[in-house]
């Protein structure tokens, strides 16, 4: 097998030419002819064709490169080129008389360590969103074991490590520190080291010599071929020729979401003009060949902006905060926050100013439950699960959403309609050293206790690690906030919106509880439902919450 570099064939007269489309990715089989990237001009759009067959090892340009004439563009691995063209050259030539001929044995080869590279790409996230490279774990030159970190992601809900699927010595990172990465995507190359066993070599019977000429087993060991006079070794087989490239036709409009870079399909150039601008592409119907967006596009939107009657802003008004220079009264220290700390305090601003809350406070009597959590600790031991009350606050949250539906939508887009959700994901707020994030349980209403409270610890795990995926975090219906293991009395969570409700559980504590004879000590704990009045009004609130606290107060109800 060989490594073939495909270059930049002749463009008609064009100088340079932006790089919009990759079609294959790195490992794809590839045929002679077939499109490996599609490029652009001012004036048409044209597929670059493979000159040969094999498969695609990586590109060597990316999406909105500009290229030239001649630039590489990509490596293809095809078969050795001197194997069969060699033996067709061969069996061309005038047939000559060759003695039968014997090979001699092949001496024994001891095994050798084998190098290879090995192309290192980003594992399934979840999710097809690209995410910003915030760390690059590893240098040129490092020896790496399979599992260890060469780069850190972050989303706007997490940061995840990627890891490396073999062990090797890093020879190239094809990733830098704010690059936008996808599933997929290259990260680095790994010069891999693996014992390699050649195959023995048998020794050849004697042939007949007519035979021998179209033999391609002896086409490939001239050597082992006497001939009563010389025959030439054949040249190996020129590559073929790179087909002219030709304008692709243009495809309807609804293809430009096809488009590797994402939604949006337009080229560096218009790019730039939106970012000048200020105009977000996603916003910009493109007019152009394949749903692309030209710069006439972002203009007539911009115009279009201008044209139109302002509308209103959410939070505008809103006096600012004055900045304080707090250097003057003593030493201080400026501390950048996370990408994750960040999103949260603008996710928190805009569903505090755009969900009207209401929070409900009440005390659950959780005295059983208490015990009966204790008395599985023997039990939880030998399946190594420890549970929590967590457990049993998730599992009472989604049979409370199944009695109550109301709780279970969102409301839609326009203002005017409900969603209502038919499944029962409840989310978890984590705090990790990287900020606040909301692992989801799935189908929490299909689950026993030990089942949640297994994933309850691998997901939390998950979390204070960095390694949650994006699918993880997504779908939740409802969402726990326990500060109890931290303290306090009571507090008031933030609806997580588009979710419609969250409960915010406090610190358990022994009380004098009136019986109805007399006083008796019971453990209660703290509840604060805060809920979108959009959605809610009090009567499902008190519903919900009078449910819930019934269950937490006897558990028997949750097998009902």
């Amino acid at each position: 097998m060989a490594v073939e570099i495909v270059t930049v064939p002749d463009l008609g007269g064009a100088e340079s030419v932006d790089v919009i489309e990759l079609s294959v990715a790195p490992g794809d089989a590839v045929e002679v002819e077939d499109s490996l990237l599609v490029l652009e001009s001012d004036k048409a759009t044209m597929d670059v064709p493979s000159p040969y067959q094999g498969s695609l090892v990586k590109y060597l340009v990316a999406d909105g490169a500009v290229v030239k004439v001649g630039d590489p563009i990509a490596e293809i691995e095809v078969a050795d080129a001197a194997e069969t063209p060699a033996a067709e050259s061969v069996a061309e030539a005038e047939p000559v008389a060759v003695e039968p001929a014997v090979a001699e044995p092949a001496p024994a080869i001891e095994p050798s360590q084998a190098s290879s590279e090995q192309l290192i790409l980003v594992p399934d996230i979840g999710s097809d969103d690209e995410i910003d490279v915030i760390e690059i774990s590893v240098a040129i030159g490092d020896q790496v074991e399979e599992g260890d970190t060469l780069l850190v992601l972050e989303s706007d809900k997490a940061t995840m490590d990627v890891p490396s699927s073999h062990s090797g010595k890093v020879i190239k990172i094809l990733a830098a520190e704010g690059n936008k990465l996808r599933t997929g995507a290259e990260v680095a190359i790994l010069e891999v080291t693996s014992a390699a066993s050649p195959e023995p070599v048998n020794s050849l019977e004697p042939v007949n010599s007519s035979e021998q000429i179209n033999s391609p087993e002896l086409i490939k060991s001239p050597e082992l071929v006497e001939s009563p006079k010389p025959i030439k070794s054949p040249e190996p087989a020129k590559a073929p020729e790179p087909a002219p490239v030709t304008a692709a036709p243009a495809a309807p409009a609804s293809q430009a979401d096809s488009s590797p870079s994402g939604s949006v399909y337009a080229g560096p150039a218009v790019r730039m003009l939106a970012r000048e601008l200020g105009v977000q592409l996603e916003n910009v119907t493109g007019t152009g060949p394949r749903g692309r967006v030209q710069k006439d596009d972002v203009n007539n939107y911009v115009k279009a902006a201008l044209n139109s009657a302002p509308t209103a802003v959410a939070g505008a008004g809103i006096p600012q905060v004055p900045a304080v220079d707090f250097s003057q009264f003593g030493d201080i220290e400026t501390i950048a926050m996370s990408k994750i700390q960040k999103l949260t305090a603008a996710n928190m601003q805009r569903n505090w100013l755009n969900v009207p809350h209401v929070t409900q406070f009440d005390e659950a009597d959780i005295t059983e439950l208490e015990s009966f959590r204790k008395s599985l600790k023997d039990e939880g031991e030998k399946r190594g699960i420890r549970i929590t009350p967590v457990s049993f606050l998730i599992k009472a949250l989604a049979t409370s959403l199944q009695a109550n539906p109301a709780f279970n939508r969102s409301l839609a887009g326009d203002g005017e309609n409900y969603i209502q959700k038919h499944y029962c994901h409840v989310g978890m707020a984590v705090d990790t050293p990287r900020g606040l994030v909301v692992p989801v349980i799935k189908d929490a209403d299909q689950k026993g206790i030990w089942d949640i409270s297994a994933e309850i610890a691998s997901l939390a795990a998950s979390a204070r690690e960095g390694k949650l995926k994006p699918a993880q975090m997504q779908g939740g219906c409802f969402t726990l906030s326990s500060l109890g293991a931290i303290g306090g009395t009571g507090f008031t969570p933030i609806v997580n919106s588009p979710e419609v409700g969250i409960l915010g559980v406090s610190k358990s504590q022994m009380k004098p509880v009136w019986n109805g004879s007399d006083f008796a000590p019971r453990l209660m704990l703290p509840l604060a439902l805060s809920y979108d009045h959009r959605v809610i009004n009090g009567g499902d609130a008190g519903r919900f919450m009078t449910y819930l606290v019934k269950l937490l107060s006897d558990i028997r109800h949750l097998a009902l």
